[in-house]
């Protein structure tokens, strides 16, 4: 029995009454906090908090709100056939007040839930225990979201580790994580009476119509993921090690939603995997062998995004590499806004926005290949990307995709160095080599030959009339050059250097203080048409609340934060006026200093969202760069038969003889970031996040870092 089942054991005490905060852990299969209550003799009341005002500029958007609706209802029903009278639901501004109100009126003596490791959950999670042991109240937690908790994986020194190969090799060295809790036989339903529930709003009429369409392809639920999980085991995982890339098909497992709400566990999906694993190591298949290799690694970077986030709590808003809060980011929202609609010229790249904008998913290479053209070749600040991606993605997660755009940012020892630009028509042919996937979501590009697919400006004359192209009407010109793109990245990364430089020998020389850490250096905004209205006073749980008002927007396509009135106009832009478990305690006493070594670079894939799967070195391919056209004067004709409103997208379906891309080899070696730091061994420095103030998350992680039971 493991340390954590051991403790649940020692948690039945007869007469108690417990209440379950369940928050992403929407699942009665290994719930450890479910599953140390209903071990107890006594009554228990399930209860969940809807306190988006909490999370600020984090608010969910409209396709996790639609996911987390229908899995509260699935939940619900499941707690109901093991014996609970219903899940209880609050609306509320301060989850907090709203907990201790539960637990006055069902006259609980304990109050149970798993870890979240984000610094506003951590925030949150420390106040709960204060505040109700305060009044008497036993607070336990437990760890349901990780196969380790983040303290329990560090380097030979105790200190944890600053890049993901190592971090994950240790977590492949330590005894397995304890196999997967079984649902509870029954549950003792508390009494109710006096606690009442409140009716939880999370879509209005608008917003119905599109949510109906991910109705068609998702089912959210735990036991649905489970079955996703199983078809996934028993499908794509053999050939994963080769499909991994395949942007058009269907080749990565579609679990992240599930995980990201708890509704499957992770410890569940590593066994599954590791049995696959050993099976076919015992028959000598290496390909599946290798496949859940590949695929466990995935697992493993959602892993290091928790770890990165608990160790870095401001990694959500800071590089955590010191030099590049001198980056000059181009403030432009007139380029946000075309990336958004999917109007870049870049077929992959705009293939990849209007899928996003239509189903609320993408591929993870595709995830890679739109970040990257965010920040190096628009060069955009990545907040703004990741804030977009949070609203509109479906297993929109704040740890990885953190870890994410920090990675294609540059902002890791081991991310992608932010000098390379990676070219949209080569990623193209590499991951969509026949172009079905442009063709599926660029219906006015459907007619083009694959030849030309991917660089539509480099066709003839001739073969962009047979298709019906007409470059600057139907379909828009490349909005910048990647020539110019890069020249203009050299230029801001020579000028990030020297301000560098510049900051360090004025410290160094004790002349001044210098520029200090990313904490002195103001975020730069959300544009501010786009900024969320969130209605900041308190729900009354008497009352029925009513959604936040919301401006009427410019877009054709979600705004960067939830819009709940869809707006219709359309975009015109001016280019030449660009203006109690085993471990309970997270030990409080630890400080903790990266250490600065040299080691290996991340280039395992991912099913879950974070965006550090992608190449780390470009091909050598050995015919030259086609030179792009220039900037279009306009991008406000919309496509032929494109309108971007309703999230309705024509879907072009290929020819059945066209088949898939060719298996590709094994990723190369990435040797390009060590010669990065060789050159500015300075990028290498982590910032010293004792110095870190951002808001009162921050000053929690240097004060208390207990998210464990008190």
């Amino acid at each position: 029995m493991s340390a954590s089942q051991s403790s649940m054991s020692g948690a039945g005490e007869a007469g108690v009454r417990t209440v379950v905060w369940f928050r992403r852990d929407l699942r009665v299969e290994d719930n450890p906090a479910l599953a140390a209550a209903a071990r107890a003799a006594g009554e228990v009341v399930p209860a969940y908090v809807w306190a988006p005002e909490e999370d600020g500029p984090y608010f969910p958007g409209r396709v996790s709100r639609w996911w987390l609706s229908q899995s509260l209802k699935h939940l619900d029903a499941s707690l109901r056939r093991l014996g609970a009278t219903c899940l209880v639901t609050r609306r509320s501004a301060d989850a907090v007040v709203a907990l201790l109100d539960i637990v006055r009126s069902t006259g609980a003596t304990h109050l149970f839930f798993n870890h979240l490791y984000d610094p506003l959950s951590l925030v949150r999670d420390h106040r709960v225990k204060e505040l109700l042991t305060a009044e008497g109240i036993t607070v336990r937690s437990f760890n349901s979201d990780l196969l380790y908790e983040p303290w329990e994986v560090l380097d030979d020194d105790g200190c944890p580790f600053t890049m993901f190969a190592p971090f994950w090799n240790r977590c492949l060295c330590m005894p397995d994580p304890a196999a997967p809790l079984l649902p509870p036989k029954k549950i003792n339903s508390g009494d109710l009476s006096r606690c009442s529930s409140d009716e939880l709003i999370f879509e209005d009429e608008s917003e119905r119509g599109s949510n109906a369409l991910l109705a068609r392809a998702w089912s959210p639920g735990w036991q649905n993921a489970d079955k996703a999980l199983t078809a996934f085991l028993n499908g794509p995982l053999i050939d994963y090690s080769v499909n991994r890339k395949k942007a058009d098909s269907a080749s990565t497992s579609l679990l992240s939603p599930y995980l990201h709400f708890g509704e499957l566990s992770v410890r569940k999906v590593f066994h599954q995997v590791r049995m696959k694993q050993l099976m076919w190591s015992n028959e000598g298949n290496h390909a599946g062998e290798e496949s859940c290799t590949w695929f466990l690694r995935s697992i493993g970077l959602r892993e290091y995004s928790r770890y990165l986030t608990f160790n870095h709590p401001c990694s959500h808003e800071k590089p955590l590499l010191s030099h590049l809060r001198f980056f000059p980011w181009v403030v432009n929202e007139v380029y946000f806004k075309v990336w958004r609609q999917g109007r870049t010229g870049y077929p992959l790249v705009d293939a990849g926005m209007r899928e996003l904008w239509a189903t609320g998913w993408l591929h993870d290479r595709i995830r890679v290949v739109v970040s990257s053209f965010f920040v190096k070749v628009l060069q955009l600040p990545w907040r703004w990307g990741m804030k977009y991606f949070w609203d509109t993605l479906l297993d929109a997660d704040l740890e990885s995709d953190a870890l994410g755009w920090q990675y294609i940012s540059g902002s890791l020892p081991d991310g992608r160095e932010l000098d390379r630009i990676d070219n949209p028509q080569f990623e193209g042919y590499k991951f969509d080599p026949h172009g079905e996937y442009v063709r599926r979501w660029l219906p006015e590009l459907a007619r083009l030959p694959t030849e030309w697919i991917h660089h539509p400006w480099d066709a003839p004359d001739s073969v962009l009339q047979a298709a019906g192209v007409e470059l600057g009407s139907n379909y828009p010109r490349p909005i910048v050059e990647l020539d110019e793109a890069n020249s203009r990245l050299q230029d801001a990364l020579s000028e990030m250097w020297e301000l560098e430089a510049a900051s360090r020998a004025a410290m160094e020389n004790g002349m001044e203080e210098g520029l200090g850490d990313s904490s002195d250096v103001a975020l730069i905004d959300f544009p501010q048409e786009l900024q969320m209205e969130v209605d900041r006073q308190p729900v009354r749980p008497t009352q029925t609340p009513m959604m936040a008002g919301r401006r009427r927007q410019d877009q054709m396509v979600p705004s960067l934060t939830s819009s709940f009135i869809r707006a219709e106009t359309e975009l015109t832009a001016d280019f030449d006026n660009i203006s109690e478990d085993s471990r309970p305690e997270v030990p409080s006493n630890m400080h903790l200093q990266p250490r600065m070594e040299r080691e290996e670079t991340v280039d395992g894939g991912t099913s879950n969202g974070a965006m550090m799967n992608g190449n780390h070195q470009q091909q050598n391919l050995q015919n030259n760069t086609r030179r792009v056209l220039g900037v279009a004067p306009s991008v406000s004709e919309a496509s032929s038969s494109w309108t971007g409103r309703g999230g309705i997208v024509p879907v072009w379906s290929p020819p059945a003889a066209s088949g898939h891309s060719d298996p590709y080899a094994a990723d190369e070696a990435d040797i390009s970031s060590r010669n990065y730091l060789d050159r500015h061994p300075q990028s290498h420095t982590m910032m010293n996040w004792s110095q870190v103030n951002s808001r009162s998350h921050c000053e929690f992680r240097c004060m208390d870092n207990r998210v464990g039971s008190g």
